[in-house]
């Protein structure tokens, strides 16, 4: 893992888009401020410009920038028994395509070691979509990437632990105008 960080790194850096595992399913991403690689995986994707992305974090101090009003004390009851995507009401600082139509912004804080360390290097936020073309399903494992995605990206991560699981998307949950959360994915 620690020889593949910096590759990964130089390649965020320089506008790049690299497929890698996450805490959840394999993800294609980029920084979450780099409009021009954010368009090229809509493009690999196939995906329309209008669907809004995950934004992953190594915190939640880190969330602060990124959502106007952002209370930690918010999440804190949040059930943390596997990875949870939160939809917070009003996303800041993003470019306009991170964000979905209403404004609100999809975060995560990653729990994998290699996504926690890459985000902290970068110092910026991942834009992450699962692995696939827009309207499949989300690859289970790596072996169910198809070509054209592994073919699309800049650098594709070489974490052979992580190429064997079986992995599922996140629990998807969404902040009420009330301050509850909704359920959207279990």
């Amino acid at each position: 893992m620690i020889k593949e960080i910096p590759i990964a790194l130089e390649i965020l850096q320089s506008g790049g888009i690299i497929l890698y595992p996450t805490d959840t399913v394999y993800g294609i991403g980029c920084s979450a401020f780099d409009e021009r690689a954010i368009a090229r995986i809509a493009e690999i994707k196939k995906r329309s410009a209008t669907k809004s992305y995950i934004i992953l974090v190594s915190s939640a101090a880190e969330i602060k920038n990124l959502v106007r009003d952002f209370d930690e004390k918010c999440i804190a009851n949040i059930p943390n028994d596997k990875p949870t995507t939160i939809i917070y009401p009003h996303g800041q600082n993003l470019p306009k395509s991170v964000l979905a139509e209403d404004g609100s912004v999809a975060i995560r804080i990653v729990k994998h070691p290699f996504c926690t360390a890459l985000i902290k290097l970068l110092k910026a936020p991942l834009l992450s979509t699962s692995a696939n073309l827009s309207g499949e399903p989300s690859p289970a494992t790596f072996t169910d990437i198809k070509a054209a995605i592994l073919n699309g990206v800049d650098y594709v991560v070489n974490l052979p632990a992580a190429q064997d699981r079986v992995a599922q998307p996140s629990r998807l949950m969404k902040i009420k105008a009330d301050g509850t959360f909704e359920t959207i994915r279990a």
